[in-house]
């Protein structure tokens, strides 16, 4: 019997994979008190994230969970639809459902992805793109993926239209909870697309 190996995953691509879960996190469904308070209790620097943090902490400590609830839903659910639609191929396209989808779909069964059976939102949501990039990063699902592996999937999944939907986003007229939560995605995205702009692989 031979024991598991041990990966070993650099600081700097855990706390990267730790922000791309929190994003996710957040965007998959409203806040609850748990979150609310954790998120409160962040802390950041003077960098555009961390000032996005800071922001976003100081809503938190002054949100409630029905407000919060009652913002997620006229953003992006509302009667018919919210304000926003978070998907990849309503971005790239204007209808939903259509190529960028497919693509993904591809891409997911490629590394052995599927969609959870309890979920029926179509996989190139932002939440569940932010959720796989983590996992993607640390390995949550087999090997964790090489710099030109999350490069590649950033570069065709995520990269052509989320700034611009955290952008939407943070200034959405139904954003308050959410508005830093949209900043904080937004210096993220220029910050990962000019690191993998950057990179040899």
């Amino acid at each position: 019997m031979t024991a598991a190996p041990d990966i070993r995953i650099a600081e700097e691509d855990r706390l990267r994979a730790d922000l791309y879960n929190f994003l996710g996190l957040i965007l998959a469904r409203p806040a609850d008190q748990g979150l609310i308070d954790q998120t409160a209790g962040l802390t950041g620097d003077e960098s555009p994230i961390g000032e996005a943090v800071t922001t976003l902490a100081k809503v938190a400590r002054l949100s409630k969970p029905k407000a919060v609830e009652s913002e997620y839903n006229r953003l992006f659910i509302g009667l018919g639809r919210g304000e926003l639609l978070p998907y990849a191929s309503y971005y790239l396209t204007g209808f939903l459902n259509e190529k960028p989808l497919a693509l993904l779909r591809q891409d997911m069964t490629a590394r052995g992805l599927a969609r959870a059976e309890n979920v029926f939102e179509p996989e190139d949501n932002i939440a569940s793109l932010m959720e796989m990039m983590g996992a993607m990063i640390v390995g949550r699902f087999g090997t964790p993926a090489t710099l030109g592996q999350q490069k590649s999937f950033f570069n065709k999944h995520i990269g052509p239209w989320a700034g611009h939907f955290f952008s939407d986003l943070e200034g959405a007229k139904n954003s308050v909870f959410y508005a830093p939560v949209g900043r904080l995605g937004r210096a993220f995205m220029e910050l990962e697309a000019e690191a993998f702009r950057m990179s040899a692989e």
